[in-house]
């Protein structure tokens, strides 16, 4: 079956996209207080800050650029160890649900007087190949990465990691190279359903959460990607089943913002000759994954009956 072409992949954190880290080591004790005092900086850690007026005022972009400065701090203060996790997702330009938390590192043994609380640290001996670097600091590789964050994020939230790693290259025999490093370690099974669920067409967070939805409602796998032949030519749709004829449709905010009206019509237009090739189309929001008694109420209106009739939460990603 075809792709379609040009699905976006992840793009790393390059040097000069790095925030700017101060350090107070680096500044005369008068100086670095009143700065802060006068909210010139503002405080990353101990001994750590970036100027206020540089952060972006939108809530999502600040928190992902103070996740980013404080494990450029990190790294600056005490060289910790390698990056991992959700801090290395970031670094990779993987997309993260939610908040970024805490810095993650991974070293091979615990260091004498390096504990912080701002950090959490993973005592784990890397092999040479699960480590490269990212903006000039030491990072798990992106097939490692997707796989220490699909065993620590609830699984929805892991899916959308693994998918953006799929899409952005790694391959399913690389992720399960990287799940074979970490055997019997905590939420290996976790990782596991993940890794078996992941797939190279989503093409945005919002289409993996709706997937991870579906499947935790205990429907079949959806085919991604789905090419639907039309009277006005080839159209392809985020989600579906071949067999029922229906398509699911992530509808996110952005894909309208930009176009207005005319990004409006054109979908409707879309979705009509969708239609009439004899698909019936779900269109998915943010509300409905929040609230997933109304996802299944509009789903058992599209469903066959006897399919709509078997829906409850099942496996890891029902939670």
């Amino acid at each position: 079956m075809p792709r379609r072409p040009g699905s976006p992949r992840c793009v790393p954190i390059a040097v000069d996209d790095l925030p700017d880290v101060l350090l107070a080591r680096d500044h005369p004790d008068d100086d670095a207080r009143r700065r802060l005092r006068d909210g010139e900086w503002r405080r990353l850690r101990p001994g750590a800050y970036v100027v206020a007026d540089t952060l972006p005022t939108d809530p999502f972009e600040l928190g992902t650029q103070l996740a980013l400065a404080h494990a450029v701090a990190v790294s600056r203060q005490h060289r910790p160890g390698v990056l991992s996790h959700t801090t290395a997702a970031l670094m990779w330009g993987l997309p993260l649900p939610g908040d970024p938390g805490p810095t993650h590192v991974i070293r091979p043994t615990t260091v004498s007087g390096s504990h912080a609380d701002d950090v959490v640290r993973h005592l784990v001996r890397l092999a040479p190949d699960e480590v490269t670097t990212v903006a000039g600091m030491p990072v798990t590789t992106l097939a490692r990465t997707a796989v220490d964050c699909a065993a620590t994020l609830p699984a929805g939230h892991g899916l959308v990691v693994v998918d953006a790693a799929r899409r952005s290259g790694v391959t399913a025999e690389a992720l399960q190279r990287a799940l074979a490093g970490r055997p019997g370690t905590r939420g290996i099974r976790r990782a596991r359903a993940v890794v078996e669920h992941a797939d190279d067409g989503a093409e945005s967070p919002g289409e993996s959460s709706t997937r991870a939805a579906l499947i935790g409602l205990g429907l079949p796998r959806p085919e991604t990607q789905v090419l639907v032949r039309t009277a006005a030519g080839d159209m392809w749709a985020d989600l579906g089943w071949r067999g029922w004829r229906l398509l699911v449709e992530y509808d996110g905010r952005s894909k309208y913002e930009d176009g207005g009206v005319d990004a409006l019509l054109k979908e409707k237009r879309r979705q009509d000759l969708v239609e009439s090739a004899g698909w019936r189309v779900l269109r998915v929001t943010a509300a409905d994954l929040r609230d997933r008694r109304l996802l299944v109420r509009r789903l058992r209106a599209v469903l066959p009956a006897d399919v709509a009739a078997t829906l409850r939460p099942v496996g890891p990603f029902a939670r």
